[in-house]
């Protein structure tokens, strides 16, 4: 049997706020504390580049399948655009990510790799066709 962080980490999460609020400083687990409060960032920037992810992958589609555009990629479109802006308002600190171009490199290739297995396409731009400007353009579905 582990520790309570390994063996119920809701557990343990309860008891380490009981001991952040009780001051009982010399109790906490803060390695674990440290590596938990490290893995919120994690999650939001994971949740991040999926979000781009798909958004990239219905552009390329849209782009390259013009005889298959339809509601659903619009959609699909539209709310991921949405859940970036949404997700930049309430996190600001992942803004400079979409400015990075190892980020955009990995997210692109991603993406481009979904559009190819969901496409079968397989002359696809080695690289991000677009601004992220233009990505984030409500109105923007490219021709």
């Amino acid at each position: 049997m582990g520790t309570l962080y390994e063996d119920d980490v809701i557990a343990w999460s309860e008891q380490q706020a009981a001991l952040l609020r009780a001051g009982r400083w010399e109790l906490l687990d803060r390695d674990n504390i440290a590596e938990e409060i490290e893995d919120v960032g994690k999650s939001e920037k994971r949740e991040l580049q999926s979000r781009q992810t798909v958004l990239l992958a219905h552009l390329l589609k849209w782009k390259y399948q013009p005889g298959r555009r339809g509601s659903s990629w619009v959609k699909t479109i539209r709310e991921q655009r949405t859940a970036v802006a949404e997700d930049l308002v309430q996190y600001p600190h992942l803004k400079p990510l979409l400015s990075n171009p190892q980020w955009l490199r990995q997210v692109y290739r991603r993406a481009k790799m979904d559009a190819e297995a969901q496409t079968h396409l397989q002359d696809l731009p080695a690289v991000l066709p677009w601004t992220v400007e233009q990505i984030l353009e409500p109105d923007f579905f490219p021709e």
